[in-house]
């Protein structure tokens, strides 16, 4: 346990952080949100497209030394700039990343040199290519980015995944797999909104989840069920990434990505 007191117009304002290998809790002061300057936003599945990671934060007004980034996971995998995409992510001071499941086969390689035709083709390539192809030169801080990357990150009342849960379990009671490989938590919201879109799954005030492109619900922006965010809007593919203000639900999106990168094929 770590305890930060922070001092701004002679008031002192206590955030306590719990952390362990998997997961972190902030419980924090109200008055830690009028006395610091800091927004909250949560960022879509990035799939190695580091121009549009860029387009993101830089239309958003992002500021990397104030201002707090969730990203949902799956840096890895995709378009061939996985590397800067890390670095980018290293620059930023208060950087709350989550594991996706093509993180940790990306870190398989880095790891072990294991590279299965089932994360290859499914983007892997791409990840390959940003390390020049062999997995040794993956630097040891991005080895360590991804290995300390959280399941979930919880804030405030609201949850962020990459993938889902089952909301009728507590997240202690389930295991990292569910939550990088779940679809079902969206898909669930999204049939429970069309007869009630005021129902609340699990304790949370709000989800936020990646994993799922939006544009299985036929839609190119970040799609709302019930208390539950679709925030992948497909940049791994032909579609957009997004980056969105956690509290007043402004968000931001990059170019299509195969507008970014001409002639490149993500998977």
């Amino acid at each position: 346990m770590s305890l930060l007191a922070l001092t701004r117009a002679k008031r002192c304002v206590v955030l306590i952080l719990y952390k362990n290998q998997s997961h972190l809790w902030i419980f924090q002061s109200p008055d830690a949100i009028l006395t610091t300057q800091m927004k909250t936003f949560v960022i879509g599945d990035i799939h190695g497209a580091y121009k549009a990671l860029l387009q993101c934060l830089q239309r958003s007004g992002f500021d990397y030394q104030n201002d707090r980034l969730i990203a949902l996971g799956d840096v890895c995998d995709g378009y061939p700039e996985v590397h800067l995409c890390i670095d980018e992510l290293l620059r930023i001071k208060f950087c709350a990343y989550i594991i996706g499941n093509h993180d940790l086969w990306a870190l398989d390689w880095a790891l072990h040199g294991k590279a299965p035709q089932v994360w290859t083709s499914q983007g892997g390539v791409g990840t390959m290519f940003s390390y020049n192809n062999r997995h040794t030169l993956v630097p040891k801080a991005h080895v360590d980015f991804l290995l300390k990357a959280y399941s979930w990150f919880e804030l405030q009342g609201k949850i962020f995944v990459h993938g889902g849960f089952d909301p009728n379990f507590s997240l202690n009671e389930q295991d990292r797999q569910k939550f990088i490989w779940d679809r079902d938590l969206l898909r669930m919201a999204y049939r429970t909104s069309l007869q009630d879109s005021s129902h609340k799954f699990s304790k949370y005030e709000e989800i936020f989840l990646g994993h799922t492109p939006t544009g299985h619900f036929e839609s190119t922006m970040p799609v709302h069920f019930c208390n539950v965010w679709g925030i992948d809007t497909g940049a791994g593919w032909s579609g957009l990434l997004t980056i969105m203000d956690v509290y007043s639900k402004q968000f931001w999106q990059s170019d299509e990505t195969p507008k970014l990168y001409p002639g490149v094929h993500s998977r």
